[in-house]
């Protein structure tokens, strides 16, 4: 068994973008700033994965240095996550993931992305959200972070 925890945070872009988290569309504007999409949530989930599989970490594998994952959707991140973690013989147990930010409002959504993510990682995926109670960058509203745990065997 392995374990391994990871963090990712984004700030809110100045640029008109989508905001994705846990892989749904949260809205047409009001985007996270990033390589990618930004999905804080699946982009944590994938580097906890990669990290407790020994393949590497997420900078290190999709890293800005790298093109072909400019504007990529978190949801793809995370499938090749998967991908290159069962290639390196590893069962992905469970992942469970904390958004912490004011926005956007999580709840109403929670079941629908614990469905997608738990889709593409082939195990359950178990997601929460909290708030900062308006303390920090995050409480006021900069950005969005997420916290993730992954569990392998």
């Amino acid at each position: 068994m392995r374990v391994a925890s990871a963090i990712d945070v984004h700030a809110f872009s100045a640029e008109p973008r989508p905001l994705m988290l846990a892989c749904l569309e949260f809205s047409a504007t009001g985007g996270l700033a990033g390589h990618s999409d930004a999905d804080v949530a699946a982009h944590a989930a994938a580097d906890a994965l990669l990290i407790a599989s020994g393949i590497g970490e997420l900078g290190t594998v999709f890293g800005t240095d790298r093109p072909e994952w400019k504007g990529a959707l978190g949801a793809a991140l995370l499938g090749e996550a998967v991908r290159l973690v069962r290639e390196g013989g590893w069962t992905i147990e469970n992942v469970s993931i904390q958004i912490i930010g004011q926005k956007p409002r999580f709840a109403p959504r929670k079941d629908e992305a614990q469905e997608a993510m738990t889709k593409i990682v082939g195990a359950p995926v178990l997601l929460s959200a909290t708030t900062t109670d308006h303390l920090g960058a995050l409480g006021r509203v900069e950005g969005i972070a997420a916290l993730a745990t992954a569990l392998l065997s």
